[in-house]
């Protein structure tokens, strides 16, 4: 009997874990330290957990009632037509390959440990060294995305190892009194504190959601994954093991240094905050093993950011919402002419982030904001099928999940949820194309979408022009 091959449980679990356990963690305790206090940070991340199990189950449910849908933009499609299918699959591959320019920033500013013109992440000696590991994983992707996935079990593996020993460090160094010193207090941009009120601790909570929704970005790895996976059951049973993970482990390493360092020192940590924390606790052999251990985990949170979205542009061609350039193989298996469309506008981002004085902060926030358009509309295909099914047990985690998305990019990126539609403008070239290729006609009502979505794109790309929409 022939062996059957695809990406194992494990690996799909390893994938996920990696792709959201990257940059995001060693710099968590620094960008919530900068907007929150312990207490409402502990409480912005209840809400994250809640709003992101939400979002677990609702994957894991439409996994397992719709196994012949590979992922995100299959679900949309299925639920709401071609179109909203297309925006969907749009909005994750623009996630996904931004999200890698973030990786890319960190990485380099990590190697700025050891060469201080590398710090910034975005100077043009790092741009210059980034651009050579993209097109190197874009080649390694090239030759077969199993072959990949399996690199991604052995760096997971990896990287978990320097971030357990951070843990166990932190809890030894732990002191309770600097940790409650100021644990619901308000306090000003130069850290003077003042008592807590309702709607302080509310804007603590507010500041703290970007960062943690970032942190979660890659929890649907292993759904977009389904159809290559060695089972497909395989892919709900990795997506919420990933998430009590992930967690546990964002929770307990971007709070442990609240009890170590005060609030106003830890938010004027260099980045990545967690090396330097660990370099104030042991000294600089600390600091280059967490700057080590940082460059081994972006690399493989990187490599999986870069399996994804490939995958799923290629299937969106292969339902009909992209022209078929974007399903052609190599001989690998590997969707060949997606991989090379990503890393040329990768490459452009890169090189934009020279004139950026917040580059990591700034490629997050849009990264972030476009894989919520996709979350939500995850969370209203649930919705839409507990409703169909009158279950309410099955519509409320696509409640809970829809109103944590929308809620949270309100209040923390719709300035980069309008950015992103400038990218939705390019992509409704290849849509309407892929219609054509299909015998498929555009319907007024999708027609009416695509111009309303390019009057919002005209409006940020004036906003860009006249100073109203800024690149930090």
């Amino acid at each position: 009997m022939k062996k059957q091959k695809g990406v194992s449980l494990l690996g799909l679990i390893m994938l996920v874990i990696s792709a959201s356990i990257g940059a995001g963690i060693y710099n968590a305790s620094e960008q919530l330290a900068a907007v929150a206090t312990p207490g409402p940070a502990l409480l912005a991340w209840l809400i994250t957990g809640i709003g992101i199990f939400g979002l677990a189950m609702s994957l894991k449910s439409l996994s397992e009632t719709n196994p012949d849908l590979n992922g995100m933009a299959e679900y949309a499609q299925k639920g709401f037509g071609n179109f909203v299918g297309f925006i969907s699959g749009w909005g994750y591959w623009l996630s996904s390959w931004i999200g890698s320019v973030a990786f890319a920033t960190m990485m380099m500013s990590a190697v700025g440990y050891f060469i201080p013109s590398f710090r910034s992440g975005n100077s043009i000696p790092a741009i210059i060294v980034a651009s050579i590991i993209s097109w190197l994983l874009t080649y390694l992707v090239s030759r077969g995305v199993e072959n990949a996935a399996f690199i991604n079990v052995f760096i997971t593996i990896i990287k978990l190892i320097p971030l357990l020993a951070f843990v166990l460090l932190g809890i030894v160094l732990f002191k309770t009194n600097v940790f409650t010193a100021h644990f619901w207090d308000n306090f000003t941009t130069n850290f003077t504190y003042m008592k807590a009120t309702p709607g302080g601790v509310f804007n603590q909570v507010k500041g703290c959601l970007i960062t943690m929704m970032w942190v979660f970005v890659g929890i649907e790895g292993a759904t977009m994954m389904t159809g290559r996976a060695h089972k497909a059951s395989d892919a709900s049973k990795a997506t919420i093991w990933s998430f009590v993970a992930l967690l546990i482990i964002n929770v307990v390493i971007s709070m442990l240094p609240y009890g170590y360092l005060t609030q106003a020192q830890l938010a004027h940590v260099s980045n990545p905050a967690l090396t330097y924390v660990v370099k104030d606790m042991i000294g600089p052999v600390g600091g280059m093993l967490v700057s080590l251990s940082l460059i081994i985990t972006i690399f493989g949170s990187w490599l999986s950011w870069t399996l994804p979205p490939v995958v799923a542009t290629s299937e969106m061609a292969g339902k009909g919402m992209l022209p078929h350039w974007f399903a052609k193989l190599n001989k690998q298996k590997a969707p060949i002419n997606s991989l090379i469309l990503t890393q040329v506008l990768l490459q452009l981002f890169l090189i934009s982030l020279v004139f950026s004085d917040q580059a990591y902060n700034f490629a997050i926030s849009l990264c972030t904001a476009a894989m919520v358009v996709c979350y939500t509309l995850v969370a209203a295909y649930q919705i839409k099928v507990g409703y169909l099914a009158k279950s309410f047990k099955m519509m409320f985690p696509g409640l809970l999940a829809f109103v944590f998305e929308v809620v949270g990019i309100t209040f923390a990126g719709l300035q980069y949820l309008w950015l992103c539609t400038i990218v939705y403008v390019l992509g409704f070239a290849f849509y309407i194309k892929a219609a054509k290729e299909n015998g498929r006609s555009i319907n007024q009502k999708e027609w009416l979408l695509m111009i309303l979505v390019t009057i919002i794109a005209i409006f940020a790309v004036i906003g860009l022009v006249m100073g109203k929409i800024k690149l930090s």
